[in-house]
């Protein structure tokens, strides 16, 4: 069987995606040459971001296999290098596209990205644990899914999202980790383990800017924030940067829980933000025969709920009760979560049931373009 020629593996290689920026390697330029010899040898030279990238292996592994599969091909090599800055340059303009300084692409007038701040009155009460499981059961259905751990001080969706290996920067742009189809960022990539972070309101704006404007985020269906407990310095910089984002608010059954997430979601009063709904977390442990303790007692979502639909004016339901489940810890502790695990829980199942109502929710058109101009008398 004859070698097969250059343009034949140049266009295998644009169905190796990065696996960073999501867009075939082709389209960003990162081939830098193909020979193809007599024998059926095919060697690949790809340019690499930076020449630290931590996935020169999986990129490696997956132009190996795409071209290995082509016919006439006996063997492949794959040359890395790393991109120059003139090439590095050219990249970060396609990915802004075009745009000479970084803009938060979220608040632009054209976003389609539905926005929900995941907040709590207090810590404790499973904000995090809900966020990384609505990423990854939305990713699971097939939606392009973004997280910023905007919880600066106690930051911990890295571990339950799993993810294993650090930001990957192009100049002044942060390509973001992926774990479970799920782009992440948190300032826990950027400290020692251990170390905590000490810092002032400008500087949570600034972090939380540089979050939301120097990352590469793509084009995402669903941007999920979980915000620090309370009303502080966090949720009003998120009011600011994203006008058109949603607050989801996350409570227990407990009476003095739901007294401060009421709280939490009263700020919307004042930053003209939507709440789309609470989540009761740890709402009751299931017996083996069926039965449910109630620890923290009951209608604390409820509660919260009623609250703040006489505050704002609007119906703000109780749109899931999760329970309390073994299941749901040991999965953010071992960076899968719940909802991706095999067979059915009530946790789970309530999980997937939120994802699923935020996911089909049509966003309004305050703020967007029409696409329509006035015409002249």
């Amino acid at each position: 069987m004859s070698a097969p020629t250059v343009e034949v593996v140049q266009a295998e290689l644009g169905n190796v995606i990065d696996p960073e920026i999501r867009r075939p390697i082709t389209e960003l330029n990162m081939v830098r040459s193909v020979e193809v010899a007599d024998d059926g040898l095919v060697v690949v030279g790809i340019d690499l971001t930076t020449a630290g990238c931590p996935l020169r292996e999986t990129i490696t592994r997956d132009v190996t296999n795409v071209v290995g599969a082509i016919d006439g091909v006996s063997s492949v090599r794959v040359d890395m290098g790393v991109m120059s800055d003139e090439q590095r340059k050219e990249l970060r303009s396609m990915l802004r596209g075009g745009a000479a300084e970084p803009v938060i692409p979220f608040a632009q007038p054209g976003s389609l990205t539905r926005v929900y701040a995941v907040t709590s009155g207090k810590g404790g009460v499973g904000k995090s644990s809900v966020t990384a499981n609505l990423a990854a059961a939305m990713a699971a259905d097939g939606l392009k899914v973004g997280v910023v751990d905007a919880d600066i001080y106690g930051f911990s969706i890295p571990r339950m999202l799993g993810v294993t290996y650090p930001p990957t920067k192009v100049d002044d742009m942060i390509l973001p980790p992926v774990a479970h189809d799920v782009k992440c960022i948190s300032i826990g990539m950027f400290t020692q383990d251990g170390r905590p972070v000490v810092w002032r309101g400008p500087m949570l704006h600034r972090a939380l800017q540089q979050f939301l404007a120097d990352v590469f985020w793509g084009d995402l269906d669903v941007l999920l924030l979980d915000l620090p407990p309370g009303t502080g310095d966090i949720a009003i910089s998120v009011a600011q940067m994203l006008p058109n984002s949603e607050i989801l608010v996350v409570t227990t059954p407990q009476v003095a829980a739901a007294e401060v997430a009421q709280r939490a979601g009263i700020i919307a009063e004042q930053t003209h933000q939507h709440v789309v709904g609470v989540v009761e977390n740890m709402s009751w442990l299931e017996q083996p025969d069926g039965a449910r303790v109630e620890l923290f007692g009951s209608g604390g979502g409820e509660r919260v709920g009623a609250e703040l639909s006489t505050a704002l004016g609007y119906q703000v339901p109780l749109l899931a009760q999760v329970p309390i489940e073994m299941g749901l810890r040991e999965a953010g502790d071992d960076g899968v979560p719940l909802v991706l695990r095999e067979g059915s829980s009530p946790a789970k199942d309530a999980l997937r049931g939120l994802a699923r109502s935020l996911s089909h929710r049509a966003r309004g058109l305050a703020g967007r373009s029409l696409g329509i101009s006035p015409l002249g008398r």
